[in-house]
């Protein structure tokens, strides 16, 4: 019987000694690095243009989704801006995540919001597109946070 009971008090304590995973506050910790992430993201695109934000936060194999197309990778993504024909149009992207999940590991997490993408052409005329957006982050090497998908 003792050598039972003791079976018993062993497997309880690898049991109870076993982590079940990250803290309340350490998830919480992820989504404020994703959420802060997401607004300087924001803030660099009304303050130095969207190619120059979204060049500085996309990750090496990020890819974004465009008129249903894929542009994959960052090389593409800045090509995709340099053909983009703004010259003369004044253009700004405005956003906010209503919302910001992370992966028990730490490694993915993703926000939603709505977004405005306003343009002024070359006649004064001012076009605004409201809509939502879905943003995959992932942690990089270094611990900062790139998307991977917009």
């Amino acid at each position: 019987m003792k050598f039972l009971n003791r079976i018993a008090i062993i497997t309880l304590l690898l049991v109870t000694s076993c982590s079940s995973g990250p803290g309340e506050e350490t998830i919480k910790g992820w989504k404020n690095e994703i959420l802060e992430t997401e607004q300087n993201f924001a803030e660099l695109a009304q303050e130095e243009g969207i190619p120059k934000a979204f060049l500085t936060y996309a990750a090496e194999d990020a890819v974004l989704m465009r008129n249903n197309t894929l542009v994959v990778g960052k090389i593409a993504i800045a090509q995709q801006f340099e053909n983009q024909n703004t010259s003369g149009n004044k253009v700004s992207l405005s956003w906010k995540p209503d919302f910001v999940d992370v992966s028990i590991s730490g490694d993915l997490g993703y926000t939603y919001g709505s977004f405005i993408y306003s343009s002024q052409d070359s006649l004064g005329q001012t076009n605004k597109i409201e809509g939502i957006f879905h943003t995959v982050w992932k942690r990089q090497a270094d611990g900062s946070w790139k998307f991977v998908w917009d």
